[in-house]
């Protein structure tokens, strides 16, 4: 057990890992060094090949219709004409038109990762940061879905980044409507069985069952606030999810085109008349208001407070959370009304989360970013600097489900893992050579955690890329 707030503690638990010089600079007083990061605006990330999501979305809803269009041509050549020479230009058109999708949408996701991950190597709020990417981890979607790929940056631009310093509220209501949440989870395809739309289409439509869609409501309930034992039933899932009926995207991404394409639209023909009880209170039908009147009450629902608090504290201190921590920390939550730097606050303030060992395992992602920072490496897009986190199989959002990436130790510390990031550490070693002195490093970047056995091993490495390669694979490195 740790005496006193350590600077490795507050540089490697709730950072990104120590730059050369940074124990020295958070010096005695830990805490102090993690309040000053939650002061201000938060950090935005500012890339001039950045785009925003409405954008992104409106250039692939015009190559979707291209591709649409060529489908239907290519189709109606086929039905006129025997030959199969015949059709051969219209399918090539099709293809055409759906490479340009990709070719839309691949871009601006290396876009969006290589700049989340140079903002990490080199913020100056390191916590701040390591926030963004639990919060970001929380919402969760993933790029396997195609319509995400170009999405899922800007989910955490607009709708996570901008909010990681506010309320709690704010960032359910931010990521709730923003386009890649909606898209992942197919609410733009939910329809009220009362609307005017439901009247209008029939029960079917090509081939296609028109209804309700749980998707976002079970996951809201499920994984952004009450939890999985947070008290709801199946029919508060299927009443909220009939709720927030409407809830879509301007264009054409639905059965009713229209609206300013990309951008959040409630859509009233889609959305489920009359009053709904949710979680045993009634709410009266205002529309879109009515999701938003929901959502506020989730916020601030006292199952919320303990879910949050909980996977903070797992993710901060210890895969087993202590109970007095996750305590605490929804005693912020809920006594603030869910204002945020409130609840981190109270996470430094716990003696637990500096009386713990550094003993979780980092994951992927924290292991690259913390060797870039401490070795001052630039993060060099003509380099593939996302392929690392491929190979140690943590791709840059791509959790695999809206659960997100796991966040215990057990579930990244395997020997196939744990060979990958020793080879790694060794081309790193390579490359870097004779311009980095791990011997001086190792104190600078592990602190009061560095072990006599590391500092030996450094020491005795037989060149400069081996001590380099040493000092990344040690125990101590590996672990936050």
């Amino acid at each position: 057990m740790l005496e006193r707030p350590s600077p490795a503690v507050a540089a490697n638990r709730f950072g990104l890992g120590a730059r050369p010089g940074e124990l020295a600079q958070i010096g005695s007083q830990p805490r102090d060094w993690l309040r000053a990061q939650l002061a201000g605006a938060p950090p935005l990330v500012a890339d001039s090949e950045l785009r925003s999501s409405a954008e992104t979305l409106a250039r692939a809803l015009d190559a979707r219709r291209e591709l649409r269009a060529a489908k239907r041509a290519a189709a109606a050549e086929r039905t006129s004409q025997s030959s199969d020479t015949a059709d051969a230009p219209n399918q090539a058109n099709a293809l055409a038109a759906l490479t340009k999708v990709g070719q839309i949408y691949r871009p601006v996701y290396i876009a969006e990762a290589s700049a989340r991950f140079r903002q990490a190597a080199s913020t100056d709020r390191p916590f701040v940061e390591r926030l963004t990417y639990f919060w970001t981890n929380h919402f969760a979607v993933s790029i396997d879905k195609n319509i995400v790929l170009g999405l899922a940056g800007s989910l955490e631009r607009e709708a996570i980044r901008p909010n990681v310093l506010g309320r709690f509220s704010d960032m359910l209501l931010a990521v709730e409507r923003h386009p890649a949440m909606l898209l992942y989870l197919d609410n733009h395809m939910s329809v009220g069985p009362h609307s005017k739309a439901a009247r209008l289409l029939g029960r079917r439509q090509s081939g296609r069952r028109v209804g309700i869609n749980e998707n976002l409501a079970r996951e809201t309930l499920e994984l952004h606030t009450l939890g999985v034992h947070g008290g709801y039933t199946q029919a508060d899932v299927t009443t909220f999810a009939e709720v927030i009926t409407g809830w879509s995207i301007g264009g054409d991404v639905g059965r009713f085109p229209r609206g300013e394409p990309g951008e959040f639209l409630f859509r009233p023909e889609l959305h489920e008349p009359g009053a709904k009880v949710v979680l045993g209170k009634r709410y009266a039908d205002t529309g879109y208001d009515q999701g938003v009147a929901v959502l506020r009450d989730l916020a601030a629902n006292t199952a919320t407070a303990h879910f949050i608090a909980t996977k903070l504290a797992r993710h901060f201190i210890a895969d087993d959370p202590p109970a007095r921590a996750v305590e605490r920390i929804a005693n912020a939550f809920l006594s603030s009304d869910g204002h945020l730097p409130t609840v981190y606050r109270a996470l430094i303030e716990t003696p637990e989360s500096w009386t713990q060992p550094l003993s979780k395992y980092k994951t992927p992602n924290d292991y690259i970013v913390s060797t870039f920072r401490g070795l001052e490496l630039p993060v060099d897009a003509g380099r593939s600097p996302l392929a690392p986190f491929e190979v140690m199989g943590q791709r840059t959002y791509s959790p695999g489900s809206p659960a997100g990436w796991p966040d215990r130790g057990a579930d990244w510390d395997g020997a196939s893992a744990l060979i990958k990031r020793i080879e790694w550490a060794d081309a790193v070693g390579q490359r870097v050579g004779s311009r980095r002195d791990a011997v001086a490093l190792a104190p600078q970047l592990l602190g009061d955690s560095l072990t006599p056995a590391t500092r030996t091993a450094i020491a005795r490495a037989a060149s400069t890329s081996q001590a380099v390669t040493l000092l990344l694979s040690s125990p101590e490195f590996m672990r936050r």
